[in-house]
């Protein structure tokens, strides 16, 4: 799959070479770059971050059976409180279209009435300031573009991680299914200057992770794992 995915980027970025940021935005917008590509099967995600394609796999029942139990941890509190006010939604273009760029995270939680007004305004997606924490799970395919960069390294392009924290996106919460990590990382406080995030909590998978205020919820993890080698 990792070579099916990379073969599809490359024939992506060779058919828009040449092509501006600000043409390359809008033909996402449009759906048009999806047009472009002859896709071997259908859940292929295409995104811009830093001005680069990033085409991710369709998710494993692995990766979908963790994002489902975050999104139920959410559903719970809210039915235990009424006034809980975050849900969780999957897959939704969140964009700031003033910068012409976008990402679809795996997980975006948010407040209810805020995806109430999106969806009847049936929008294109959300934008960074409706949104209190994005959420993902690495893949073999992709894992870098989720992740901080390595100690000592600049990124040549802005990835995921940096992304989230340039346009001041309270929490990002990165569950690393690689097996030399198996965590999940909450990362807060993010600094639009520098895009980075200034603090961060782990948790080995098994633990049970604690989301502070204002989410003030716990995650079980005890069925989750790493990807298979």
């Amino acid at each position: 799959m990792r070579e099916r995915s990379q073969n599809v980027t490359r024939a992506l970025v060779t058919r828009l070479d040449g092509v501006s940021d600000d043409s390359l935005w809008g033909m996402w917008v449009r759906g048009e770059v999806e047009d472009l590509l002859d896709l071997p099967y259908e859940g292929i995600r295409v995104e811009i971050i830093g001005s680069q394609i990033v085409v991710s796999p369709a998710p494993t029942v692995a990766h979908a059976m963790i994002l489902g139990h975050i999104s139920t941890a959410m559903s719970n509190a809210a039915m235990k409180d009424p006034d809980f006010p975050w849900v969780a939604t999957q897959v939704v273009n969140l964009y700031r279209e003033t910068a012409g760029k976008s990402a679809v995270p795996d997980l975006i939680v948010l407040a209810a009435d805020a995806l109430d007004a999106a969806a009847d305004a049936d929008t294109f997606g959300l934008s960074p300031d409706e949104i209190e924490m994005v959420v993902e799970v690495t893949s073999p395919s992709n894992s870098e573009q989720d992740r901080p960069p390595r100690s000592g390294r600049r990124l040549a392009q802005p990835n995921k991680w940096s992304r989230y924290a340039h346009v001041e996106i309270p929490y990002y919460l990165l569950v690393d299914r690689s097996p030399k990590e198996a965590k999940t990382t909450l990362y807060c406080i993010p600094d639009p200057s520098t895009g980075a995030y200034l603090h961060q909590e782990s948790w080995a998978f098994g633990e049970t992770i604690h989301l502070p205020e204002p989410f003030n919820i716990e995650i079980e993890t005890s069925r989750w794992g790493p990807w298979k080698t």
